[in-house]
């Protein structure tokens, strides 16, 4: 069993950094990829047609309940809230941004943001498009007004948009693809950050070569990524694959080599708890210091 397992995370910067032997150039050569399950090329269907989806099983739990990885990433909303928890700990050297929208069918009569006022849009439960629907549609509606379903997984939420089970559903990355070629419209925008997280007991002189390889990764992709969508494929469950030509897929996420610094994370904190989406749960006290990994001093 590889020392250093990575969750892929549904992009293309750690295939990347394989093909082109990045990992082993920076140093790391016993480790592995692998799909998380949120997003796994083996995903079931979790649930029949019709679907009522209520589904609270999300990152934020994933991380609870422990994530088998030496590093993974989710939204960086999750992420600072699972790091304050003492889940493990942000690494707060960089950041990526991924594509994201709200979806709905072609036909849809919705048209506009304002359309969805009262409308469900499915979600992933305190997972990236939970938050990051409500932060698209505040400039648009009361909060009373936004209405979110719990519909597990982006894969899961793909399957409800397909089937009709959902009005209105918000992916991002290789989904956000997959429905922008199957001709569904995209009714906001909700790009937002992921930050990566890091067991306490993994060596972090490992973590900065990983990174180290993504960096040039990174670099591959923005030359060109055409020659690597090919990776999509193993980020999407068959029945998905099945559907779309990845060749067309855009890069998806970007990494992003700034720092996650201080001022961020109590600007996340008090996003989340101004908006209760940790309902009942106090203000976590961990401090930017225990819970964000710097190499350098932080600002």
């Amino acid at each position: 069993m590889a020392s250093f397992t990575i969750h892929t995370h549904g992009r293309l910067q750690e295939w990347v950094a394989e093909e082109n032997g990045y990992f082993a150039a920076e140093g790391l050569t016993d480790y592995a990829l692998s799909s998380h399950g949120l997003i796994s090329p083996t995903h079931a269907r979790a649930h029949a047609v019709p679907a009522i989806p209520d589904n609270r099983q999300g990152a934020y739990q994933s991380y609870q309940q422990g994530r088998d990885a030496s590093v993974s990433c989710a939204c960086h909303w999750t992420v600072n809230k699972a790091a304050s928890a003492e889940f493990g700990r942000l690494w707060g050297e960089c950041y990526t941004v991924t594509p994201c929208a709200i979806f709905v069918p072609a036909g849809s009569a919705i048209g506009t943001p304002e359309d969805l006022a009262d409308v469900a849009v499915h979600v992933g439960y305190q997972s990236g498009s939970h938050y990051t629907t409500i932060q698209a549609l505040e400039p648009f509606l009361p909060a009373d007004r936004i209405k979110l379903a719990f519909g597990g997984s982006p894969a899961d939420r793909v399957d409800q948009l397909l089937d009709g089970s959902a009005t209105a559903a918000t992916v991002f990355g290789a989904q956000y693809y997959l429905m922008e070629q199957l001709g569904f419209r995209k009714i906001a925008d909700a790009t937002f950050m992921i930050a990566a997280m890091v067991p306490h007991q993994v060596d972090l002189a490992d973590v900065a070569r990983y990174f180290a390889a993504l960096r040039r990764a990174q670099i591959d992709i923005d030359i060109g990524h055409q020659p690597y969508t090919r990776y999509f494929a193993n980020e999407l469950p068959e029945r998905h694959r099945n559907l779309v030509d990845v060749r067309r897929f855009g890069p998806g996420e970007r990494l992003v080599f700034e720092p996650y610094s201080r001022a961020m994370y109590d600007r996340t904190q008090t996003w989340i708890d101004a908006r209760d989406i940790f309902p009942g749960q106090q203000p976590l006290p961990n401090s930017y210091t225990d819970a964000v990994i710097r190499l350098q001093p932080a600002e």
